[in-house]
């Protein structure tokens, strides 16, 4: 087997100031995008709360009981 070749500064300068923006670029995103589904999240569970209220009242006319 051959030994390695020697990297070019240039290439790799590139290729670390490309992981950096990268890792620059995902933050920003994230803290973007964190707000918003968290968000997201709370419709979802008010949702599902309505949405089981609504089956429990449902099962509880089917049965023929009344409310108090």
């Amino acid at each position: 087997m051959a030994p390695p070749v020697a990297v070019s500064p240039l290439i790799k300068t590139a290729r670390w100031s490309a992981l950096l923006l990268g890792m620059i670029y995902g933050k920003q995103r994230f803290d973007y995008l964190k707000p918003i589904a968290e968000e997201e999240r709370k419709v979802e569970e008010a949702e599902r709360k309505l949405q089981e209220q609504q089956e429990r009242i449902y099962k509880r006319l089917s049965e023929g009981k009344t409310f108090k």
